[in-house]
């Protein structure tokens, strides 16, 4: 959609997806932080961070799951257009409706399992091996981003089925 269309829930998405972007980038900085300090440790005084190797594989993947939204809402996953390029823009609408559809059905079944999965994981007092960290926080920390992820591909799903395709500004939704 052209900037200044997206509506209010347009607006709210825009805005939890950057703020969701931030909380990953945040993540992120204090992994490569931990990680420069372990090395450091571990070259010159030998004795590195202990789980650094776990706490990074952790945060890894709630990294993923909180810049999913933030690629998803700036439609800036990979497509492969190859055989739509010649169909109307009526129907590559049509057809990036499906797949923003399909894309939140996907995310909301992955988001689903992984809220069962830390809910499995708290019930059975599941601890990371080094540094006993509860592994259902991890977990838990993942769902809200999947579910965003969720609701930013409905959102998309519905701006591309019911906005007429002239309304569109390149690929953004």
């Amino acid at each position: 959609m052209k900037r200044g269309q997206e509506g209010p829930i347009g607006r709210l998405l825009h805005v939890l997806c950057d703020i969701c972007a931030i909380i990953g980038g945040l993540v992120l900085i204090c992994m490569a932080a931990m990680t420069v300090v372990s090395v450091i440790g571990r070259t010159f005084f030998a004795s590195p961070i202990l789980g650094d190797v776990e706490l990074v594989q952790l945060g890894l993947a709630v990294c993923v799951a909180t810049f999913l939204p933030y690629t998803q809402f700036r439609s800036a996953n990979i497509i492969v257009d190859f055989f739509t390029t010649k169909a109307s823009l009526r129907k590559q609408r049509w057809m990036d409706g499906l797949g923003a559809f399909l894309y939140s059905c996907m995310t909301a079944l992955i988001a689903w399992r992984v809220f069962a999965g830390g809910r499995m994981s708290q019930e059975n007092e599941e601890a990371s091996m080094l540094m006993n960290l509860p592994l259902w926080i991890p977990y838990m920390l993942m769902v809200p981003g999947l579910v965003l992820c969720t609701l930013v591909g409905l959102y998309q799903a519905f701006i591309y089925w019911t906005t007429p395709p002239e309304d569109f500004e390149g690929d953004a939704a």
